[in-house]
């Protein structure tokens, strides 16, 4: 068995004596990542329309999960501008860094 004083011991943990360098630009604008893919699964929407009603050809599933993708994209772009609004605004809870 062991002593409940052992187990109640703080536990030591060790700190950076650096902080981690920033991130580049490069890889905080996450806006044309986000235009271009969800663009890309509107063209893949169109091509699938196409394919299933004109020469009724692939399954079904495709041209939802092309959809879904979609939807999720604009999504991804109302909270994008949401979080801009909020850096611009001053308020406390957005995120930093943000283009």
């Amino acid at each position: 068995m062991s002593d409940p004083a052992e187990d109640s011991a703080p536990i030591e943990t060790q700190k950076s004596p650096t902080p981690p360098p920033p991130l580049s630009d490069r890889l905080l604008a996450l806006p044309p990542i986000v235009y271009v893919g969800t663009a890309a699964w509107f063209v893949v929407v169109c091509v699938l329309l196409v394919a299933r009603y004109v020469f009724d050809a692939l399954p079904p599933i495709w041209l939802w999960t092309a959809l879904a993708g979609t939807v999720l994209g604009g999504v991804g772009m109302l909270v994008m501008a949401w979080q801009r609004r909020a850096v611009r605004r001053g308020s406390k809870g957005a995120q930093q860094g943000i283009r």
